[in-house]
């Protein structure tokens, strides 16, 4: 058990210096992209950013807040500026395009990021596919010619051909387009 125990050991330390490494390689590929980035996609995200922040929901409370107070005349000695609220209207419309553009870069910028993530995924899953289909070819063969039973299972001759992606494709395009023949 020893033995079996230093194995552990030293598959867990293998591992975790792969899992290491790749977060390793993940974090500075991530501040590669962030360092690309131009001054405008920075103030776009850090503008998208103090948005969605508690910070600004109390600061426009309050702002607002204070802005209908004072312009309904409940605050004394100061004297209203806005009785019909146009100007806080006008305001608040400006700063609703603004912020919404401001995250929409950054919803843009987030979604091409998550694409090139996809395409990454994508990639890995086809050539972990492609290397176990290669391992199926390899024990299978060591069954037949050990005699094996289980060698001879008929669904391992479909697990021993290679993936098409473009078929894969092909065939979930048609489901879905039977699903919406049934629906419609």
């Amino acid at each position: 058990m020893a033995v079996n125990g230093r194995q552990d050991e030293r598959m867990g330390s293998a591992s975790t210096q792969v899992v290491e490494r790749n977060i390793d390689a993940l974090l500075a590929h991530r501040s590669e992209e962030e360092a690309a980035l131009g001054w405008q996609d920075h103030l776009a995200a850090r503008i998208a950013c103090f948005a969605g922040s508690m910070t600004f929901v109390w600061l426009h409370l309050a702002t607002y807040g204070a802005w209908v107070l004072v312009n309904l005349g409940l605050v004394p000695g100061i004297t209203p500026f806005d009785p019909t609220f146009v100007v806080l209207a006008m305001l608040a419309s400006v700063e609703a395009i603004f912020l919404s553009t401001f995250i929409l870069i950054t919803q843009n910028r987030m979604q091409a990021q998550a694409d090139r993530r996809a395409d990454l995924n994508l990639q890995i899953s086809l050539l972990a596919e492609h290397e176990i289909t290669r391992l199926i070819k390899m024990v299978a063969e060591i069954g037949e010619r050990m005699n094996i039973h289980a060698a001879q299972a008929p669904e391992l001759s479909e697990l021993k051909e290679d993936v098409k992606p473009e078929k894969v494709l092909d065939r979930l395009e048609l489901s879905e387009q039977e699903l919406e023949r049934r629906r419609g």
